[in-house]
């Protein structure tokens, strides 16, 4: 059963959700969109380990590129905390998020029958891959995939990502230059090997947490995204 709360007050445009995971309850927010919208949007966020959560400084730029009237798009975005995180359920495991994701995603399904656009930062975008594009079915709602900071290289494991080669979503690949997480030829590598349609934009002079370019990269999300949904 999914259990979601009625609006702060009057007019909110942000709304509490629980969502029912794999694990037990996921602590959810939707930013509503708008009531014209085509798609609806989803976002994960990095690693717990390192204080991700849903309300990371990267994950709310990301929400507001999708969300925010001005950008255009003025999707409704899901945004939850991952189990062992907030106040989500669970215990963090490094590799069973990617069943919080497809709870997120049914969830999304359920309450807006809409395509979905799928995006991720760092740990986030790593769980999003495998949950979407590790199997010969991906889900037939998935629209697009943004994939930001997604790590190749991280405490001493390497991260190379083979099954992209026939995930045939659209995807983007944003990352810093400067991506300690990612270094170029790192990435470079990981999207030589995807599957068509892809884009990969390195954001000169970003680090992983994109300082300093949140706005950049903002735009360069929004206008891809815009193209997508054309």
């Amino acid at each position: 059963m999914i259990h979601s709360s009625p609006p702060v007050h009057a007019g909110a445009r942000l709304r509490t959700v629980d969502l029912v995971g794999p694990a037990g309850r996921l602590e959810a927010l939707l930013n509503e969109g708008s009531p014209e919208a085509r798609f609806a949007a989803l976002v994960c966020h990095p690693h717990p380990a390192g204080g991700g959560s849903m309300h990371n400084k990267v994950v709310y730029h990301v929400m507001k590129a999708l969300n925010a009237p001005e950008r255009g798009l003025s999707l409704p975005v899901l945004r939850f905390n991952f189990r062992g995180t907030g106040l989500s359920e669970g215990i963090h495991d490094g590799h069973a998020e990617t069943g919080d994701v497809l709870a997120a995603l049914d969830w999304l399904e359920r309450e807006f029958d809409l395509p979905i656009v799928l995006t991720g930062f760092s740990f986030g975008a790593a769980m999003a891959t495998f949950a979407c594009c590790d199997t010969l079915q991906p889900r037939a709602n998935l629209h697009a995939l943004a994939l930001l900071g997604l790590p190749t290289q991280a405490a001493g494991r390497y991260y190379r990502y083979a099954f992209l080669h026939h995930c045939s979503l659209p995807k983007l690949f944003l990352s810093g230059g400067c991506d300690e997480y990612a270094p170029a030829a790192d990435l470079q590598q990981v999207v030589a090997h995807a599957a068509e349609p892809k884009q990969l934009v390195l954001l000169p002079g970003a680090d992983h947490f994109f300082a300093g370019r949140l706005e950049a990269m903002q735009n360069t999300l929004a206008a891809w995204l815009k193209e997508q949904l054309a």
